[in-house]
């Protein structure tokens, strides 16, 4: 077993952003009012704290997909406290696992729009998380049409219709948040 000493140096603090985001996607919705994707993401971190000599990725990618799995099983912890109905429901985890890659290849190719070279990944997990700390800058509604629009492929109607808005006022929110997004400092924005 791999002591504390021999890991790379590497924190799981600088993902807290990434995490949040992911957490605010997959949160069950009837969780929504009972837990904070902020508590969720403190529980991640400290499970990942307590496990960080199982962690053994060797590149980053791998570290993040570590991460992921324990937001996974997390969410699923959390969904069998609280909703007794889905306790023995051992595909809901696996389930949770592949929805939260599947987001994390969706902002990956959000990112790199269309762009497959190998030397390039490294440079998009610090978009990634560039990604995420510049999306929980922006204001709730401008970050939920993001969230909505690019992160989970809805269409201007649909996010309407969830936010309770005009198309016209989604649209703007979508221009603005993007707009901020392209004025941060550090990477460029998609």
């Amino acid at each position: 077993m791999a002591e504390a000493a021999e890991l790379p140096d590497w924190s799981p603090v600088e993902y807290i952003a990434y995490l949040q985001l992911l957490a605010r996607m997959h949160l069950d919705e009837r969780l929504r009012g009972k837990v904070d994707p902020a508590d969720v993401v403190q529980e991640t971190l400290l499970k990942a704290h307590q496990a960080r000599e199982q962690c053994r990725g060797g590149t980053e990618a791998e570290r993040v997909a570590w991460l992921r799995r324990i937001l996974a099983n997390t969410l699923t912890d959390l969904v069998r406290r609280f909703l007794d109905s889905d306790r023995r429901n051992v595909a809901l985890e696996r389930s949770l696992e592949d929805s939260l890659q599947q987001s994390s290849a969706r902002l990956e190719q959000w990112l790199t729009d269309g762009q497959t070279p190998p030397d390039v990944q490294a440079e998009r997990h610090e978009s990634l998380v560039w990604l995420a700390g510049g999306l929980a800058t922006l204001p709730d509604d401008q970050r939920q049409a993001i969230e909505l629009r690019h992160l989970q492929g809805l269409g201007l109607g649909e996010i309407a219709r969830q936010m309770g808005r005009s198309r016209a006022s989604v649209a703007g929110l979508l221009r603005r948040g993007l707009d901020a997004l392209r004025q941060r400092p550090g990477e460029t924005a998609p």
